[in-house]
């Protein structure tokens, strides 16, 4: 599940944390309201954002003969 949760402090300073996404797509997620909360003071990566999304495929390949008895 996909979070974003934001701490709002009195002096105004927003955190922001999000979870459940993993690779550097959190950034995409997150800059629309990056650009209308202000400046960005600093990030930090968590380890979701280190992992890769593993993709799975499968091929099957099917052989059939018919017997003559």
């Amino acid at each position: 599940m996909e979070t974003l949760e934001f701490i709002i402090y009195p002096n105004g300073r927003v955190q922001e944390t999000v979870t459940g996404i993993v690779g550097a797509s959190c950034a995409e997620v997150t800059a629309a309201i990056e650009a209308q909360l202000g400046q960005v003071l600093s990030q930090e990566a968590t380890s979701e954002y280190f992992a890769q999304q593993i993709e799975q495929s499968a091929t099957v390949n099917t052989h059939s003969t018919v017997s003559e008895w």
